[in-house]
């Protein structure tokens, strides 16, 4: 059995793999058209035009579908794991919704430009990264009350080093796209796609993109931690009768049917 076939590891590989890929195929598509500078253009701005808007947006609403599953998954998870400790229970449903609000910022990100509708992309961005950096916090909390009971210390190192790194470049990218988008640079630069270097503000937007591009990195690192975990849980569906037929009938016992939610065999 390879690897991704144990448990539900395939989840956080997905979801890594897919959201480079929109990355990625938008980035290519754009630079081939020119729409962008190769050198380090907003995330976004990758998903501006056409027709790679149309790819960006479609492959970041999947990949929201496959953040919420993962999300879910994990949450289920540390909840068997821990079903009497109240603050650990406290902290799992937090993250749940700081998770959930996270992916419904991707889907106004993948679906609003920044071009179009710049403060609904600016809140959507927000929600993405904001929500999705504490998310990230509580969890690595809660790995530390885990260890080492439920897991080793070396992985809630690990993911608390990955949560510095994304504070980092979030603190990087909030600093110097505040400062760039003060108005003291100019009034176009929203709609600005093309950088040169001799342009106003040209380092301060080199350093927000590459903060910009850092913190989503650590977020594929984060959720890469996930794989070893995920290979050790399953879910399952029940589906319960109320009776033989879909009529209006009094209940009349049935027997219920219980599969994996996720067939092995798919």
């Amino acid at each position: 059995m390879w690897w991704f076939q144990q448990g539900l590891s395939f989840l956080p590989s997905a979801l890594v793999i897919w959201t480079a890929a929109a990355f990625i195929f938008s980035y290519i598509t754009a630079i081939t058209l020119h729409h962008v500078d190769p050198a380090l253009p907003y995330i976004s701005d990758t998903g501006t035009v056409a027709p790679e808007k149309c790819l960006f947006g479609a492959m970041l609403n999947i990949a929201a579908v496959l953040c919420i599953a993962t999300i879910y998954v994990r949450y289920k998870q540390v909840h068997a794991l821990n079903p009497e400790e109240s603050r650990i229970i406290k902290l799992n449903k937090a993250g749940l919704v700081l998770g959930l609000l996270s992916c419904f910022g991707l889907t106004v990100v993948a679906n609003f430009q920044k071009t179009a509708f710049f403060i609904v992309h600016v809140c959507g961005a927000v929600l993405t990264f904001g929500m999705g950096s504490l998310y990230m916090f509580v969890q690595t909390i809660l790995s530390y009350q885990m260890q080492p009971k439920i897991h080793g210390k070396q992985v809630f190192w690990i993911r608390l080093l990955v949560v510095i790194w994304c504070g980092v470049s979030a603190f990087s990218m909030l600093t110097c796209s505040s400062l760039l988008y003060s108005g003291n640079f100019g009034t176009d630069i929203v709609q600005k796609l093309h950088w040169n270097p001799e342009d106003r503000g040209y380092v301060l937007h080199m350093i927000t993109t590459a903060a910009e591009w850092s913190m989503s990195f650590s977020f594929f690192g984060f959720f890469l931690t996930y794989i070893r975990d995920f290979q050790k849980i399953s879910l399952r569906v029940e589906a319960n009768l109320h009776g033989l037929t879909l009529y209006d009938t009094a209940p009349c016992p049935v027997n219920n049917e219980r599969t994996r939610l996720l067939s092995r065999d798919l």
